[in-house]
């Protein structure tokens, strides 16, 4: 056992000694691939000194195939030799991964003739930030290298101006704030994320736009950009977005909004252009079906 794990929890001193992700770790923790002196470890048991630590490594994973697929309803918005700005539709991936079969953003481009960079991971190219499969919204992807390493430091050092809206359930109190809660995997749910106490410092900023009977929309700038963050915060906040029926929304309003995912778009996008450091923005108007939403719980309140 190497000095200065002990104490810690089991999925943490993995994470630490082979390098893995701390849910990667948990993972083959709770997969029964982890021991301490030859009986079985969970993820949260704490790694005594001396003890002999065994882990199961994972079998290298297979480099996962960028199919060039159209991608039905995906808008580029600014395009040059540097970056490539679009409109993801709701549905699809930023790239593709074990297990997803749909369309993604990296073969949607591809198809259409794009050259992207090959900086990052294989199945990445070019991917310096993504929004969830069920969000829609307004995306950078790099083109040359330098814009590559350029946006990820800006992203990396909170540079970026990413502005959301979403529809959320009643109304927020207080009606603008700041929301500063650690988000990690869920305890018991592998495909949810949660506020828990050992989780990665996440910040959410939120202003309401307009105020309905049921309902609030707000504008949400993320200071930091954890998976499912804005959903985790604002169902933490107990008003999660319409629709949201995995973090907890009531089903009930989002069949009579006609919603199928979460009320949830990236409406604007701010970054240091990488050619010359100018300041550039764009933004989005809202897609069909979060627009009937919207209309629908406007009349409602009348």
């Amino acid at each position: 056992m190497p000095e200065g794990l002990e104490g810690e929890r089991v999925d943490a001193a993995i994470a630490r000694m082979f390098g893995f992700s701390r849910t990667k770790a948990a993972e083959l923790a709770a997969s029964g691939k982890v021991s301490l002196d030859g009986t079985a470890a969970g993820k949260s048991e704490r790694v005594r000194g001396g003890a002999w630590l065994e882990v199961e490594m994972p079998a290298p994973a297979a480099p996962v195939e960028i199919v060039a697929e159209p991608v039905e309803g995906m808008e580029i918005v600014h395009d040059d030799d540097d970056v490539v700005v679009i409109v993801k539709p709701v549905g699809v991936a930023a790239h593709p991964s074990p297990g997803w079969t749909g369309t993604t953003v990296i073969g949607g481009l591809a198809a259409a003739g794009y050259r992207i960079s090959t900086s990052g991971a294989a199945e990445r190219q070019g991917i310096v930030h993504r929004l969830d499969v069920g969000t829609s919204g307004l995306m950078v992807v790099a083109k040359s290298e330098r814009a590559y390493s350029l946006l990820k430091a800006q992203f990396r050092d909170r540079v970026v101006d990413k502005r959301y809206h979403a529809l959320v359930q009643g109304h927020p109190d207080p009606l603008s704030g700041t929301i500063d809660a650690p988000i990690g995997r869920h305890p018991h749910h592998d495909y949810k994320w949660a506020v828990v106490a050992d989780g990665k410092p996440s910040v959410t900023h939120y202003d309401l736009v307009e105020a309905f009977r049921s309902a609030s929309l707000l504008d949400i700038k993320l200071e930091t950009g954890r998976t499912h963050q804005i959903r985790v915060h604002m169902a933490a906040h107990r008003h999660p977005c319409a629709g949201d029926i995995t973090y907890g929304a009531d089903p009930t309003l989002a069949k009579r909004l006609g919603l199928t995912r979460q009320w949830l778009h990236a409406v604007r996008l701010g970054f240091e252009h990488p050619a010359d450091g100018s300041w550039v923005e764009f933004e989005s108007r809202y897609p069909a079906d979060l627009q009937h939403a919207l209309d629908t719980v406007r009349a409602d309140s009348q």
